[in-house]
């Protein structure tokens, strides 16, 4: 369901001059989205990726397959205000949108926020460590 949706991000990400590295289906049949979350997470995880933008239905599946892997902090977020604040609050890494529940012009806002929004606040910074702590805990 995401795939035009894909399309139009990735064209308008590169656009903006932005490298993007398109791992998702040209496929209009039904795709496993742990599966795309994966391929999109890890290399974030790894840091051969800046960030990660993961695309199915609803967004929320995707958001949760993402947020499985470590170093990964993933959002779906359906407004730009959402977007911004998982930025610049939690400093989230993958952002995860549902097709069905955006526009494309919606999605490209929201996208634009996302990516241009960065983490500056030493509280927000102190708060993302105790959570990367959690996760080192298990």
């Amino acid at each position: 369901s995401g795939v035009a949706l894909r399309r139009a991000l990735v064209a308008h990400l590169r656009s903006r001059g932005l490298a993007v590295h398109d791992v998702g289906t040209e496929s209009t049949g039904p795709v496993d989205y742990p599966d795309i979350a994966e391929a999109v997470a890890r290399p974030v995880a790894r840091g051969e990726a800046d960030a990660g933008i993961v695309i199915d239905g609803a967004g929320i599946g995707s958001a949760i397959a993402a947020n499985k892997i470590a170093g990964v902090r993933a959002v779906m977020a359906t407004s730009e205000l959402v977007a911004r604040y998982s930025r610049e609050h939690n400093g989230t890494n993958v952002l995860s949108l549902g097709a069905t529940l955006l526009t494309v012009d919606e999605a490209k806002t929201i996208v634009t926020t996302w990516i241009s929004t960065a983490m500056r606040e030493p509280r927000y910074m102190r708060r993302l460590a105790k959570i990367r702590d959690l996760e080192e805990r298990g």
